[in-house]
């Protein structure tokens, strides 16, 4: 049975890394995987658990019978709801955070954006739209970010072969500026809620390779300009029947939004809770100033009237979908003990943490981002600081303690990798279907560029850690 979950899991991946040539939909393919993958399991739950888990296995018993129910039962209390509970964590907070967005571009707070992008200057529109997105995207969810900053742009550029640029240099600031914050990358929230990293050591250290790793392939896509861009700039859209906020308004519930996830990792080492009860706080309080502001409407009956963004809704959901799909079946290879023997391998064969970030970050660019991660981080436990000394390579332990180095090249390495092919990323993926980008196009054109950026950003991290080290 471990081998069929194997096969199942390495189809899944085979499937998810060519969903843009079967146009079987990433979400799907993950959703089965982690469903039935625990059907599976809990078939021939009895050979797993005795493997896995003999002595709470034992203990759950009490003396009682052992039987097939009961190992059932003893699953599904201890075992599954352990990794339901950790998937749903993430997926909360990605709700939450959605749903942020959803109510700000619903009441026009990213007309902003539209205002400060205003010029035919190339160098201007590609550094302002990518410094946005860099920034929106550490604190907000990348697909719904690019989206909507894919968006703007198509409205704005008549030239097809400068959306393609440029649109790829969104999808880049994107994944980089999602991937030095602990809420901006569902990779990064993950480390954060099993303890292996804090908000600002995370930050301290990724921030400068995150921003280097973005500004070198943009400063390369600039040259790829030419001095003035085919733009076509409209009115400001009328908002008389959707919304009646005015700037200042608008500009309330946007500091609303956005300030209030600066606040969550505050909120978790003050309260000790899970970082989406902090997301959920920030969500109600932006929705009751969003009803405060919208009670005429309300008076008016005119709220069916406003527009509802259809694109980030579905994609919202497919990434929660997918997700919560590849958390679970992570949840099954886990608890077979496969990935504890690919980990012995792995340190055995390997033994380097920067190895394993290179080759994780050009699987990225094949598989998919998030996925990669996921199954890095399932590969080993945070080990205590206090254990160190137990162990005779105390320095190579030491890369997977909280703050450690292994955690720290993951996340970047998997979020800079996923963007050396189109196709590595759910964002990537958007870029392909809005600006019908061809996989080759962007091979020829974009990833030598990426490339740099991701060998530079590692560099620099490595350097980073060296200095802490010594």
């Amino acid at each position: 049975m471990t081998l069929i979950i194997v096969i199942m899991l390495i189809l899944g991946y085979l499937l998810i890394s060519t969903s843009h040539l079967t146009s079987v939909n990433k979400a799907a393919i993950a959703i089965f995987l982690g469903t039935v993958g625990w059907v599976v399991y809990i078939c021939w739950g009895a050979d797993f658990v005795m493997q896995q888990h003999p002595h709470e296995y034992s203990e759950f018993l009490t003396g009682s019978a052992a039987s097939s129910e009961m190992v059932k039962v003893f699953i599904y209390d201890n075992i599954f709801l352990r990794y339901v509970g950790r998937a749903a964590s993430i997926v909360m907070f990605l709700l939450a955070t959605m749903t942020i967005i959803e109510i700000l571009n619903n009441n026009g707070c990213f007309d902003f954006v539209t205002e400060w992008i205003r010029t035919h200057s190339s160098k201007r529109f590609l550094w302002t739209i990518t410094s946005i997105t860099f920034i929106l995207s550490a604190n907000l969810d990348n697909l719904t970010t690019t989206t909507m900053m894919l968006v703007i742009m198509h409205n704005v550029i008549s030239s097809r072969r400068q959306r393609m640029l440029i649109g790829a240099a969104i999808v880049l600031a994107a994944n980089c500026g999602g991937s030095f914050t602990v809420i901006g990358d569902p990779t990064g929230l993950l480390l954060w809620g099993d303890g292996a990293v804090s908000a600002t050591n995370f930050s301290k250290y990724l921030a400068l390779p995150a921003i280097v790793a973005w500004a070198v392939p943009t400063i390369l896509i600039d040259c790829q300009l030419p001095r003035s861009l085919d733009t076509e700039w409209t009115a400001p859209p009328f908002r008389g029947d959707d919304t009646n906020l005015n700037r200042w308004q608008r500009f309330v519930m946007l500091l609303v939004g956005i300030g209030g996830l600066w606040f969550i990792p505050t909120f978790h080492n003050i309260t000790k809770l899970s970082p989406f009860l902090g997301a959920l706080c920030v969500l109600s309080v932006l929705w009751v100033v969003n009803e405060a502001f919208n009670r005429k409407l309300y008076d008016a009956d005119q709220m069916a009237q406003r527009r509802i963004p259809r694109a980030i809704q579905y994609g919202t959901i497919q990434q929660i979908l997918f997700v919560m799909g590849i958390m679970m079946g992570m949840g099954v290879m886990t608890e077979t003990g496969v990935l504890g023997d690919i980990s012995a391998w792995i340190d055995y064969n390997i033994h380097n943490v920067w190895v394993v970030g290179v080759v994780s970050g050009l699987l990225s660019g094949v598989v998919d981002t998030f996925t990669i991660a996921v199954t890095d981080i399932s590969l080993y436990p945070v080990v205590e600081v206090d254990t160190i000394g137990q162990w005779a390579d105390s320095d190579y332990i030491a890369c997977f303690t909280q703050n450690g180095a292994y955690w720290k090249v993951i996340a970047l390495s998997t979020a800079v990798g996923g963007c050396l092919l189109s196709i590595g990323s759910t964002s990537g993926l958007a870029l392909m279907k809005m600006e019908h980008v061809r996989l080759g196009w962007y091979v020829r054109n974009l990833t030598p560029k990426v490339a740099i950026g991701f060998v530079l950003s590692l560099l620099i991290l490595g350097a980073e850690v060296l200095i802490a080290s010594n």
